[in-house]
């Protein structure tokens, strides 16, 4: 039975290839960044309702996220799907094809969920680069009741999973006066001052940082002339570490370095959170292995994790849903040559054969695990077991 239903999954994705293929040519074509995914968002929606989905938009109060749903079975799984981009390099997190892929499985495994007793739920998750969208959509209630979490993320290679830290994303604001910097500079209050003292502060203290820790950020706003002294400074930062105890020990120190520069300048600070806290990442170990088997079956080899090479260093918003509901989160291989994420030739690659090919096997890995945590006694026992949510 396992097997039927997942040469019936893969003909339905072969019969919307060109509809997946389409929405990530869309998605890539009009990048967006976090909760503005209009345009992604619409087009999730009609490719899942095309698919035979029913889909709910304005999902927990984002106007940007998406739910779709099909079978009744008692093992619930959730799909998700991004679409955020990048600012400045658009898609070169290939989130365009994270979205394709998770519509992909919705649409297989909507042929088959009454066969293999599955209750199956896509949902399009916004603004993972930084808003942390599925956050908000877990302590919202869009996770509840679901038994496992998966989606597949493009990398440079294949790899079953990466080393995930935890992560703060602050904006820093600095206030103080302006003055004319050559006539009167004693008037003034420099905000841009203040700036600098912090990141020579965070920059001595890397120092003495505990492995793993990371620091790093922007100047978004610092002033708009140079011969005034400008009276505001905004930087947005971001602060990681393994775990999220280390992450507590970590953050006040950063934000001593913050004050520093408040309080050698005379200006005023203000530090808020950009989203709610990432926290770091537990795979799912039973499910991932059934994910790697489905992945091989399909041509898919994962070298760098049998020869015990080092993890790839990310942080993510599905870690919240890992510590909730047993979760996935592997990395598919895209062809970019040599370009990594977060590169603009890795956006260029996220369309074409390799891409392509992509969407085919995130779409297929997906929707044959989930048939399998469906259809093996063991696995669908551990996961009816180790679900909180």
């Amino acid at each position: 039975m396992t097997e039927n239903a997942k040469e019936t999954a893969r003909a339905a994705v072969e019969d919307h290839l060109a509809d997946l293929l389409a929405l990530s040519r869309a998605v890539h074509d009009d990048p967006e960044l976090c909760f503005e995914e209009h345009h992604a968002a619409q087009a999730v929606s009609q490719a899942l309702s095309r698919g035979g989905l029913e889909v709910e938009t304005g999902v927990c109060g984002l106007p940007t996220a998406v739910r779709a749903t099909t079978g009744t079975g008692p093992l619930s799984v959730v799909v998700c799907a991004e679409y955020d981009a990048l600012a400045g390099v658009g898609h070169a997190c290939g989130h365009n094809l994270i979205a394709a892929a998770a519509v992909g499985a919705g649409i297989g495994l909507a042929a088959v969920t009454g066969q293999v007793g599955l209750k199956v739920t896509v949902l399009g998750t916004p603004a993972e680069e930084g808003g942390g969208g599925k956050i908000f959509l877990l302590e919202g209630g869009a996770f509840a009741g679901a038994h496992a979490a998966m989606m597949v993320h493009p990398w440079h290679e294949n790899r079953l999973g990466a080393r995930c830290l935890a992560v703060d994303h602050l904006e820093v604001r600095y206030t103080g006066r302006e003055a004319h910097a050559a006539s009167s500079p004693q008037k003034g209050v420099n905000a841009g001052d203040a700036m600098v003292v912090a990141q020579v502060a965070i920059g001595l203290l890397r120092q003495h940082l505990e492995p793993g820790d990371l620091v790093h950020g922007i100047v978004v706003e610092g002033g708009d002339a140079a011969n005034v002294v400008p009276k505001q400074t905004i930087g947005h930062f971001m602060v990681r570490a393994p775990t999220l105890e280390a992450l507590a020990t970590l953050r006040p120190r950063i934000e001593h370095c913050f004050e520093a520069g408040a309080l050698a300048t005379g200006c005023t600070l203000a530090i808020r959170p950009l989203s709610p806290t990432y926290s770091d990442y537990v795979a799912d170990e039973p499910l991932l292995a059934a994910w790697r088997s489905n992945a091989e079956s399909l041509g898919r080899q994962f070298p760098a994790d049998d020869d015990g090479e080092p993890l790839p260093v990310v942080s993510t918003d599905m870690a919240n849903v890992s510590r909730a509901v047993p979760t996935i989160h592997p990395f598919l291989g895209l062809e970019a040559g040599g370009a990594m994420v977060h590169q603009p030739a890795f956006a260029e690659a996220a369309l074409g054969p390799s891409a392509e090919q992509l969407v085919v096997d995130g779409a297929l890995s997906i929707a044959f695990t989930a048939i399998d945590a469906a259809s093996d006694p063991d696995l669908r026992r551990h996961l009816l077991g180790a679900a909180v949510v």
